[in-house]
């Protein structure tokens, strides 16, 4: 598989460093600083992985669909019009958009959704994610994936942090985020019961685990109809 790798971060140089070790995929060029300015370019691609800003997204979509190239998108930050112009990109390409391509998250998600089915009501909940000192938005994308998955209807009232005097807890999900450091990842999901407590966490050692999902769904999208997908399609296959 031939992938190109639009921007040269820290997530562009880990993917590069891990398709160093492998046989089955190379890189056809990096889009972006210290790259090539395009997708138009470059040859030989069989997919795109997108880990760059948000401004870019435009003429990566552009290049991409007039090429008929499968997308990755991790992402993150983008404006509401900015996901609607990727649901209509879909039209033309296939595209797996997530905010975190590690296995483990996408397991956790499943958890967590049949935790608050089966808690009901009866349990608060409250998510707490922490990143390293650089992560530009707050809270991550998949804290916002976690809210997703406990509240699918959107009933509750979202508070990121607290402040002041809040008075008694509603019906609300509290959503923290912590920076500092060369954390690589951690999400905390609480429930709080009647005297019991109940939480799944998951800890990222390494961005490598991204990288190593990310070129998994390359792989997916490359065999994938057009349309949009997430990691849940791309492990579970979309159940």
């Amino acid at each position: 598989m031939n992938i190109a790798v639009v921007g040269c971060g820290k997530m562009g140089r880990m993917i590069e460093a891990v398709c160093a070790r492998r046989e089955d995929v190379q890189i056809a060029g990096f889009v972006g600083r210290g790259g090539c300015a395009s997708l138009y370019e470059l040859e030989e691609m069989d997919a795109a992985l997108d880990f760059s800003h948000p401004d870019n997204l435009n003429g990566l979509l552009e290049s991409a669909a007039r090429r008929k190239i499968p997308l990755v998108i991790g992402t993150t930050g983008f404006s509401d019009a900015q996901g609607e112009a990727i649901r209509e990109a879909v039209r033309s390409i296939p595209i797996v958009w997530a905010d975190n391509f590690s296995v483990g998250v996408t397991v956790l998600g499943r958890l967590a959704a049949e935790a608050a089915r089966m808690l009901g009501g009866g349990f608060d909940m409250e998510i707490v994610e922490t990143h390293h000192r650089c992560k530009a938005d707050a809270p991550s994308g998949t804290a916002k994936m976690l809210l997703r998955r406990v509240d699918p209807g959107g009933a509750y009232a979202v508070l990121n942090g607290r402040e002041g005097r809040s008075g008694a807890r509603g019906r609300e999900i509290g959503v923290h985020a912590v920076r500092g450091g060369t954390v690589a990842g951690e999400h905390r999901l609480y429930f709080f019961g009647p005297m019991e407590e109940l939480e799944l966490r998951h800890r990222a050692d390494s961005r490598e685990i991204f990288a190593l999902g990310a070129l998994r769904a390359a792989a997916f999208a490359t065999r994938a109809p057009n349309g949009l997908y997430d990691m849940n399609d791309v492990i579970f296959g979309g159940t």
